[in-house]
């Protein structure tokens, strides 16, 4: 890196940690409804892996702050109903009609070997599972739902409050909050509970006190007592209901940290050790129940990366992925793991590989030549060039090759295609200009060019930005969304930091190798950029700083860390660049400990903004982040506060945040996490890495936070040689997922692309 530097003028207070020996784990999870903080272990209990104080898992302000917006499955019962919800609950009705006719139920199936292509060919195999049997598909046809112009997305930009979700009438919410007095539990979690267990959500709990744990944030022990308090002597760590929660509590938790699937030993081996006596009779009575979907990913290619296969992750049984590198003894088959899958995420990888293989049926178009032709670089005229002969592509790159697909858009635009180029955040569209949308607004409606009378997007092209951070629900969304004939050009940095929520989508779509895969000869430009071009490849790099583009700061404690990162944003770097101190962002590694972003932020609050915190600790002025959604984080300002919410700037846009909503969805912005800034710019960085951050460190950590700034990044330095060791040894966390072996099944040989 660049040489040592101390920008500082003054000499550094030292105060002793204010909290705890390093950041949360996670990075993220703030203290759960019922009173204690979510297990910083949870994803390890379900064999994945989650380092302390790291949110490369995706937990984050867009996730565990949004209080389990991705994770609790009821709240995809709105006013709308989405496509995916309407097949969910075909899936249900059918379960029924099924259980009444079927006697035996056993047996995992083969991934997508009973699927045609359509949406209802999933819910066969889900019956197989349940069944032993074939299913006749005319079974299974149910009336499609009906497409809208509206229909409500994943993403929403402007979600309800939790005390009074969609749907919660009143008197539900009552009865739920009797309910719990009686057992013990919060009485505050009533709204939560009748949106995710609906109008029947107080007899829901009285016959199963354990589904309380399907609220995020609440634990197995709290439930546990829960129960105990309903059910008295008639309740034990053996009993059916206890277990079936577990065990869909635990995919839950796997999913924070990415996950879309676990492998069944795994699950198991975690329910022993949450004193369930009989976890093989549990995981089959939770996949009878239909609680989790099992599934048999047979492929032989999908299973030679995957690391956590039975006998190859030892004792942990996390490491299960589709991983970028094909081990040497790869040869030998490996044997086939039984998967465990929330029926959200089975039917999300699912559609998304049966839309992936509908878009790849797309067929060339010849009349792009001329556009290609006229490309400023090489590589944008290869860009061109595949996305007219394919309905698919890969495109990777950093900062400064987002202009090749940007002048695809443009170019399809000119040759009189509908073209739509959509990012990750409003922070990118800014960068990019007025004819960019966000995918959230584009999912939403609010953006971009409609619907068609069939629900599908009024387009021929659409460009996604930012591609890493979508989760697989996401794109599933997208790509159901895309009418037969259009092209998908997904583009993105394959070394940054993974999406917020659950899947791998970039990174399972390149390993898999089924579509052309375009990559940039685009270098980011000047110091900044060679330095975050080496750790790409795993070198720390010294770099020539004349500019002072670069530079490091070494500090002792996390005191020390805090005090130079405030003289940082305040006063060295606006007056050696010229820039506000607004234009500078602080960048850590989690969300707790004594230099975390709590504590990043009331420094900088009191120093830029010092204020009383009239409302929930925001004053009027003050820099905050927003996560409407999980994955998705928006900053902006506080303007004021009335007794509807928090009022903010966001970005140009008017929002008005619940009351209810202000402590899990808003947060003082000056300092983020490296998962909250990914696919975001600022003019400069200044990244915090105290001593206590190590154990969070990765090459893909490191690569996202110090690309953040285009002209200047200082580096707050107290991880000694864990910084290099991070950048030389520490990979991406894995995650399990399924859409790989899905889309090879699909798609391997006939678009086999080198």
């Amino acid at each position: 890196m660049a040489d040592t530097a101390d920008t500082a003028e003054h000499p550094a207070a030292r105060t002793e940690p204010g909290e705890g020996p390093g950041p949360s784990a996670n990075g993220a999870t703030e203290p759960g409804p019922a009173g204690s903080e979510a297990p910083a272990d949870a994803g390890t209990t379900a064999g994945a892996t989650a380092d302390a104080g790291t949110d490369a898992g995706g937990v984050d302000a867009e996730g565990a702050d949004a209080e389990g917006a991705a994770g609790a499955a009821g709240t995809e019962a709105s006013a709308e109903v989405s496509e995916a919800a309407a097949e969910l609950a075909a899936q249900r009705e059918l379960r029924e009609r099924i259980e009444r006719r079927k006697a035996e139920k056993a047996g995992p199936i083969a991934a997508g070997t009973k699927l045609s292509g359509q949406a209802a060919d999933l819910l066969a195999a889900v019956r197989a599972v349940e069944s032993g049997a074939r299913v006749d598909p005319a079974l299974l046809r149910t009336p499609a739902p009906v497409h809208t112009p509206a229909r409500a997305p994943v993403p929403a930009p402007a979600p309800a409050p939790r005390s009074a979700p969609p749907g919660a009438a009143p008197g539900t919410v009552s009865d739920v909050r009797a309910v719990l007095a009686e057992g013990g539990a919060p009485e505050s979690l009533a709204g939560q509970v009748a949106a995710v267990l609906g109008e029947r959500a107080a007899d829901a709990l009285r016959e199963d006190p354990w589904q309380l744990l399907a609220v995020p944030g609440v634990r197995p022990e709290q439930a546990d007592g829960f129960a105990r308090a309903l059910l008295g002597a008639a309740c034990g760590p053996g009993d059916e209901r206890r277990a079936a929660a577990l065990v869909g509590w635990l995919l839950e938790r796997a999913a924070l940290q990415g996950h879309t699937a676990l492998e069944a030993s795994s699950v198991r081996r975690a329910l022993a050790e949450h004193a369930v006596p009989e976890p093989d009779e549990a995981v089959e009575h939770a996949v009878a129940e239909g609680s989790v979907l099992l599934f048999q990913d047979g492929l032989e290619e999908g299973l030679e990366d995957m690391a956590g296969t039975e006998g190859a992750a030892g004792e942990t049984g996390d490491a299960m992925s589709q991983g970028d590198a094909h081990p040497a003894g790869a040869a030998e088959a490996a044997p086939v793991p039984d998967l465990l899958a929330l029926d959200r995420y089975a039917l999300a990888e699912e559609s998304l590989a049966d839309g992936l293989a509908r878009l790849v049926k797309t067929g060339p178009d010849a009349s792009w030549e001329e556009a290609a032709a006229a490309a400023p670089s090489p590589s944008a005229a290869e860009l061109i060039r595949a996305a007219s002969g394919h309905g698919l592509v890969l495109h990777t790159g950093g900062e400064a090759a987002r202009a090749e697909p940007a002048g695809l858009a443009a170019a399809a635009r000119a040759l009189g295609v509908r073209a739509v180029l959509a990012v990750h955040s409003e922070n990118g569209r800014a960068r990019l200009g007025a004819e960019t949308v966000t995918v959230a607004g584009l999912l939403a409606g609010t953006e971009g060019p409609g619907r068609d009378e069939d629900g599908r997007f009024a387009l021929g092209l659409l460009v996604v930005l930012d591609a890493p951070q979508l989760d697989v629900e996401t794109a599933a969304l997208l790509v159901e969304s895309l009418p037969d004939g259009a092209r998908l050009v997904l583009s993105g940095d394959p070394g940054v930091l993974w999406s917020a929520g659950a899947g791998r989508v970039f990174a399972d779509l390149l390993a898999a190798r089924v579509c052309p895969q375009i990559v940039s000869r685009t270098p980011d430009p000047g110091p900044v950029g060679e330095l975050v071009s080496g750790i790409g490849i795993g070198e720390l790099n010294q770099v020539e700083a004349p500019g002072r583009e670069v530079v490091i700061v070494p500090v002792r404690d996390a005191g020390e860390a805090v005090h130079r990162t405030v003289q940082l944003v305040a006063e060295s770097v606006p007056r050696a660049f010229g820039t506000a101190a607004g234009e500078t962002q602080v960048i850590t590694v989690g969300h707790g400990g004594a230099a975390g972003t709590r504590a990043l932020n009331a420094a900088l609050k009191q120093r830029l903004n010092p204020g009383p915190g009239l409302f929930g600790g925001f004053d009027p002025g003050d820099r905050i982040a927003y996560a409407p959604s999980p994955g998705r984080t928006l900053q902006g300002a506080v303007v004021s506060a009335d007794q509807e919410g928090l009022r903010l700037d966001c970005e140009g846009g008017e929002v008005t945040v619940p009351r209810e909503r202000v402590e899990s969805a808003v947060r003082h912005g000056w300092a983020l996490t490296a998962h909250q800034a990914a696919g975001m710019r600022w003019p400069a960085t200044v990244v915090v890495l105290p001593g206590d951050a190590a154990q969070g460190l990765s090459r893909p950590w490191v690569y996202t936070a110090f690309g953040r700034g285009d002209r200047h990044l200082s580096v707050v330095h107290g991880v000694d040689q864990a910084l290099p060791h991070a950048v030389a040894t520490i990979p991406s966390q894995q995650r399990t997922t399924r859409l790989r072996p899905l889309i090879e099944d699909l798609l391997t040989p006939a678009a086999q692309h080198p």
